[in-house]
């Protein structure tokens, strides 16, 4: 993808980066835009090569304002709409069931949509001068990609009924606050940051790092008993592989251990 489309993709050693291009439109996402979105973190999660993606937004008033209101009806009928995954039209499924750990960069406006793609990502990092809110119930309707249904997992009920609720739009210190966003930086320092935990990650063994975050994303709301079998199964599973070999040679030896996902 080239510097003139509405999403940028661009990989550097282990890290994909995936940019929302619209900055005149605040990052808002068309359906166009998510097709591109869906073929995207195909790559990400078929390269062997690419262990972690970082999603951000151009320009520095918005990572996204959500969808695109003025092209929603691009979505088809309302049986369309409903089934947009089935027809690559929506950019919510295909980050939730992404095998690699993903890094939201949020700048500036992070509404509706915007805020869905920002909660399926596993960290989140935003500037201090960012806003958050779930606008669609002022609009007439609410979210259908996470707002009604992943936000009170990340932020607790109250909150997330306060947020979605009310449509209002809150500053970065309460998206702090409430556990939202996992760190909060100046403006300058938020891609150096989300770089070196992007990196950070990277590291790390990959087979060991998917499997614990398939079983942090599928255990929540089971019972204790359940996460702890998926967990013993994945925890077998991983001390199986060659990087665990790896892992604990390095360990003895007193060096970084060479990680190939295998």
């Amino acid at each position: 993808m080239n510097e003139n489309d509405d999403i940028r993709f661009e990989v550097e050693g282990a890290v994909a980066t995936l940019t929302l291009n619209r900055p005149k439109k605040l990052n808002a996402i068309t359906a166009a835009m998510a097709a591109e979105f869906v073929t995207a973190c195909r790559e990400v999660d078929r390269s062997d090569a690419i262990r972690v993606l970082i999603i951000t937004g151009a320009g520095d008033r918005a990572f996204s304002a959500g969808s695109d209101v003025a092209m929603l009806d691009d979505l088809g009928t309302p049986w369309e709409g409903r089934n947009r995954a089935i027809y690559d039209r929506d950019y919510i499924d295909p980050l939730l069931r992404l095998r690699k750990p993903a890094v939201a960069a949020i700048d500036g406006y992070c509404l509706g949509g915007g805020l869905e793609v920002a909660m399926c990502c596993d960290i989140r990092v935003a500037t201090k001068r960012s806003q958050f809110g779930a606008p669609e119930v002022r609009l007439g309707w609410h979210a259908g990609s996470g707002n009604t249904s992943i936000l009170p997992r990340l932020i607790g009920y109250g909150n997330a009924a306060r947020w979605v609720l009310t449509g209002d739009i809150f500053p970065a210190e309460e998206a702090h606050r409430v556990g939202f966003v996992q760190d909060l930086v100046e403006a300058n320092d938020l891609m150096p940051t989300v770089g070196a935990i992007a990196n950070r990650l990277a590291r790390n063994p990959p087979i060991a790092v998917q499997s614990a975050k398939n079983i942090i994303r599928e255990t929540q709301g089971t019972a204790i008993t359940v996460g702890l079998a998926w967990e013993n199964d994945g925890y077998t599973y991983c001390m199986a592989t060659e990087d665990a070999r790896e892992g604990m040679r390095a360990f003895t030896e007193k060096r970084e251990p060479q990680y190939k996902g295998r």
